[in-house]
């Protein structure tokens, strides 16, 4: 099966920047992250790990 990324959206257009990328893991039961500069490196979370680190980060 093949997995479909999705850049964020505060990532720019252009050839060349670093994006942070999302997918859908398992059956929706996980989402894996990649840095488009290193795309074979890849962090596997749960959607409530993810959603309280983004939490956090907005927090300070």
């Amino acid at each position: 099966m093949q997995t479909t990324w999705q850049k964020s959206t505060y990532s720019g257009g252009a050839e060349g920047n670093s994006c942070l990328e999302l997918a859908l893991s398992g059956e929706g039961m996980a989402i894996a992250l990649r840095e488009s500069d290193a795309p074979d490196e890849i962090l596997v979370t749960t959607p409530a790990t993810l959603a309280r680190l983004i939490r956090q980060l907005k927090a300070n």
